[in-house]
């Protein structure tokens, strides 16, 4: 069950994605609420259900990566947010999928640690209030990066733990 509220994500990124930029701001923040709320659900039932695998450990965070990449691209797009701040958790991303595609060929799979699902959350926040155009969005968004890199650090160094 987990995995398909995972997948159901993934899809509800399209009508997100053109709600947010047809502007009908109502209904994206819905959807995306909707959205942040299937990142928990999806947590939640698979540790009830002992559904926890590696495929969920690598589908979740890709599904996330997903969810708030292409929303965080159509506000770059309508500059809405700073270029910076996307790029940088564009980099972020990237860098983070390529160190867990380094621990998968070693046997090992990268779980999402707190200060990544903590990043996550301000993420979700950040795409909330930027789609009912708040100014403490962009706040947020830049509260999300710099979670986003002491994150990294921290799988910098469980990924070093290991491979060690």
């Amino acid at each position: 069950m987990a995995f398909y509220i995972t997948i159901f994500r993934i899809i509800l990124v399209f009508p997100t994605a053109y709600f947010l930029y047809k502007e009908y701001n109502l209904l994206a923040f819905v959807l995306i609420l909707i959205g942040a709320l299937s990142d928990w659900l999806d947590g939640s039932v698979a540790r009830t259900n002992k559904e926890e695998n590696n495929l969920g450990a690598l589908l979740d965070p890709f599904a996330d990566k997903v969810f708030v990449l292409v929303l965080l691209s159509i506000l770059l797009y309508m500059q809405e947010i700073s270029p910076i701040a996307y790029i940088l958790l564009l980099l972020r991303e990237l860098f983070i999928s390529f160190l867990r595609s380094l621990a998968v060929e070693k046997g090992v799979v990268m779980k999402a640690s707190y200060m990544g699902k903590a990043k996550t959350f301000f993420e979700f926040v950040a795409l909330l209030l930027l789609s009912l155009n708040f100014p403490l969005g962009g706040f947020v968004l830049w509260l999300a990066v710099l979670l986003a890199y002491a994150s990294a650090y921290d799988y910098v160094v469980r990924y070093a733990k290991f491979t060690d």
